[in-house]
């Protein structure tokens, strides 16, 4: 929506934020966007999320789906036919065969980073991955094959250059500088960073795997990645929803619903989703708020952004986003904060954070314990 907003600078750890310069209404959307890089996480994929190896949309069918993360291999769904996967247009890569939606996305995926990280060229990939996976468990916040594709598209790319500036120009510290690990520690940080090194084939991009460069990388990612999120069966239900039926019908198709979502929480729990990290131009600009005024959701099933208004935003306001997820945003500062700083590397700033600057930092029970938990699992 050209024109809807502007860049401004704000002092905040990302210099720039997003201001309207025109009112929106709730649940109006603000601007869309494609990713400059995206990718799954590691270890979703391993654990059977089929996704696009480029754009993440789903590639299984809603009966497929529905099965694996309800354990229940003979499930059957009402109106299946509106399942939006579409497996006529899945192709794969000839050499590794990993997965594509389409023509469309395998070509730009080849064309970006594929002809250089492709598994049968590259076998080492194999091996840098799995490292990955040991020194960083579930949930996941980022992914080495972010990191590999950021490399491999500066190596493909015609303007190296402008490509690494483009990059470098997302607001970034050191993970040193920043007085917080991100996501792993220092030790293994550098094992990672050694194997990038050893694993891919680097002639232009070696700023990026030397120890400032790699760690700047890190913290980069850190402070502008944003989390993508796909699902083919909640595509489904959106659909259901919108079909016309009668009030009988419609009661049955929400209570299957209902019942569905419970039997995918006890196999899955919170785990329904392809799940991945992308770094977008605009979207990265757009700062935290513990009282946010939009969200940023994914309803094209892909790793295209949404940014949409939560409540009416007048024009001059900011357009602020939550970093951390709901039941995080309901916690006490210090909760708050100490997630912030261990995953996006800064302190809270905003107007929620500084009423409440005065208060003890108190923690209760049931966070101490997750954070506690949080903690052994990193180490």
């Amino acid at each position: 929506m050209p024109g809807a907003f502007e860049l401004r600078e704000t002092g905040s750890p990302k210099g720039l934020g997003v201001f309207a310069t025109q009112p929106f209404a709730s649940k109006e959307i603000i601007f869309e966007e494609k990713p400059l890089v995206s990718a799954q996480f590691c270890w979703n994929e391993a654990y059977g999320y089929y996704a696009c190896h480029h754009c993440m949309r789903p590639m299984e069918t809603v009966v497929e789906n529905f099965r694996r993360l309800s354990n229940n291999g003979s499930a059957v769904l009402p109106y299946p036919e509106l399942c939006r996967t579409d497996k006529s247009k899945h192709t794969a890569c000839e050499s590794c065969r990993v997965g594509y939606c389409s023509e469309r996305c395998k070509q730009i995926a080849e064309q970006q980073y594929h002809h250089m990280l492709c598994q049968a060229k590259l076998p080492g990939l194999v091996r840098l991955v799995e490292c990955w996976k040991q020194i960083h468990f579930p949930p996941e916040t980022v992914s080495i094959m972010l990191i590999a594709r950021i490399i491999a598209m500066i190596e493909g790319s015609e303007d190296k250059q402008s490509v690494l500036q483009t990059l470098m120009s997302f607001s970034h510290e050191t993970v040193s500088d920043s007085g917080v690990g991100l996501v792993v520690d220092e030790e293994k940080l550098q094992l990672v960073r050694q194997m990038v090194a050893e694993t891919l084939p680097i002639n232009h991009a070696k700023y990026l795997v030397s120890e400032e460069g790699f760690n700047k990388l890190f913290a980069l990612i850190g402070r502008n990645g944003q989390g993508v999120g796909t699902s083919v069966f909640s595509m489904w239900v959106s659909d259901v929803g919108k079909k016309d039926m009668s009030d009988e019908e419609r009661e049955a198709v929400d209570h299957f619903i209902d019942v569905a979502y419970a039997q995918m929480d006890e196999h899955v729990g919170t785990f329904l989703n392809c799940e991945g990290s992308a770094l977008f131009k605009l979207q990265r600009c757009l700062n935290h708020s513990c009282t946010p005024n939009a969200l940023v959701t994914f309803p094209h099933s892909d790793h295209t952004a949404v940014v949409q208004a939560l409540r009416p935003i007048e024009t001059g306001e900011e357009i602020c986003i939550s970093y951390i997820d709901e039941c995080t945003l309901q916690r006490s500062r210090h909760s708050r904060n100490k997630q912030l700083q261990r995953y996006y590397l800064f302190e809270c700033c905003c107007n929620k954070c500084m009423e409440q600057i005065g208060l003890p930092d108190e923690t209760s029970e049931e966070e101490s314990e997750e954070e506690e938990e949080d903690e052994e699992m990193d180490s």
